[in-house]
């Protein structure tokens, strides 16, 4: 899944600038891969509860494919809008397939909770070269049609994940037991909830906007277009590589701490990308971006199983995941028309305040986890 979201990230504002009728519409493409994930995952949440999850994850590998032949057939017949919504179903997929992280939790015991979430996403190591690998690789398959190769090659791929998804085994996720269900309500007062949402939200928020950005601002800054894919890949290496150790690292320092690190490295980056407009600028700013994405989206994962119980663990999911991506989408939105409107450093810029709060709010919340023992 991630393979074919880095390919899509990779391109599709790219050849969204080339089919769209109007340039500050090139990142619709991948704003609407955004949101596609945000209206599937209260939808996907209630389908894997009825269906179990092994349904749930083959339907979404097939409406990835579709999307993928979609965008084919859109780059053939030179069509903005099929290709915007052969991305839409991409991000459908995607609000299907983010339920990974959950359903390894459910296959371990709590104590290795935050190690299988790390593992899951460690797996996004492998997307950082095959994703881009594909565009390359498909850019000329097909005489006079470039790239569509490269999404056709990218639905073999969700089929590849559909067949593997066939064997897949775990316990239905209606039987979850550990206590009777708490109100919505009850369960987003609890502070530890509110600041994982708004932690993996806002990590995710910048991460996606900026990522969105930049294939446009090198080619603006008058860097090649071959110099664009090594930038995507180091940031991909940068979001998923730490995953081998952040779990051992929220274990140890807890994931408020873990998140803080993650506000911090995504501040670092917005320093790297205003420092200036060279090649090295843009990757040594998109590494940061990736590992502090990593620290802050995992962290927050794992602080938000922390706050529900087994039977109320699909409600709280899917309105994470529609928060979350409710608040990526609208970064993603926002990505092409700052970006042409105002540049690379307002946009870079204008992450700043939502960072900020995201900081606070951690550190508020690891100082309040450690006055309780003290006051008890």
């Amino acid at each position: 899944m991630l393979s074919a979201v880095v390919m899509s990230m990779a391109l599709g504002a790219i050849l969204g600038n080339t089919l769209a009728p109007d340039k500050s519409l090139a990142t619709l493409p991948i704003a609407l891969m955004v949101i596609g994930t945000a209206i599937a995952s209260i939808p996907a949440a209630m389908l894997m509860r009825r269906y179990g999850r092994r349904f749930g994850f083959l339907l979404g590998a097939l409406l990835g494919a579709s999307g993928s032949v979609l965008c084919a057939v859109a780059l053939h017949e030179q069509s903005f809008k099929l290709f915007a919504l052969g991305h839409l179903l991409l991000g459908v997929y995607q609000g299907f397939a983010n339920y990974y992280r959950f359903a390894a939790v459910e296959a371990t015991d709590p104590g290795h909770s935050s190690r299988a979430i790390s593992l899951v996403v460690a797996g996004g190591v492998v997307a950082a070269f095959l994703g881009p690998q594909l565009g390359q690789w498909g850019r000329d398959w097909i005489s006079g049609d470039f790239f569509v190769g490269s999404y056709l090659a990218q639905g073999c791929l969700s089929l590849f994940a559909f067949a593997l998804l066939t064997g897949l085994r775990l316990p239905p996720v209606a039987v979850a037991r550990g206590g009777d269900a708490r109100s919505l309500g009850t369960i987003l007062a609890q502070p530890a909830l509110r600041v994982s949402i708004l932690g993996a939200a806002a990590g995710y928020a910048v991460m996606i906007m900026v990522m969105t950005a930049t294939p446009l601002a090198m080619l603006g800054c008058g860097l090649p277009g071959s110099s664009v894919t090594p930038v995507i890949q180091w940031h991909v290496v940068g979001m998923f590589a730490p995953s081998f150790f952040t779990g051992s690292l929220i274990k140890r320092y807890g994931a408020p701490r873990v998140m803080q690190a993650g506000f911090v490295l995504l501040l670092i980056h917005v320093v790297l990308a205003l420092s200036g407009n060279e090649f090295l600028n843009f990757l040594s700013a998109l590494i940061f971006l990736g590992v502090g994405w990593n620290f802050a989206f995992i962290g927050g994962t794992a602080l938000l199983t922390q706050t529900y119980r087994p039977a109320e663990q699909l409600k709280v999911q899917a309105v994470n995941e529609a928060a979350v991506f409710g608040l990526v989408a609208f970064a993603t939105l926002s990505a092409g028309w700052l970006y042409n409107q105002f540049g690379w450093a307002t946009l870079n810029l204008a992450v700043l305040p939502l960072l900020v709060v995201a900081l606070f709010a951690a550190v508020a919340l690891e100082r309040r986890q450690q006055s309780v023992p003290a006051a008890a």
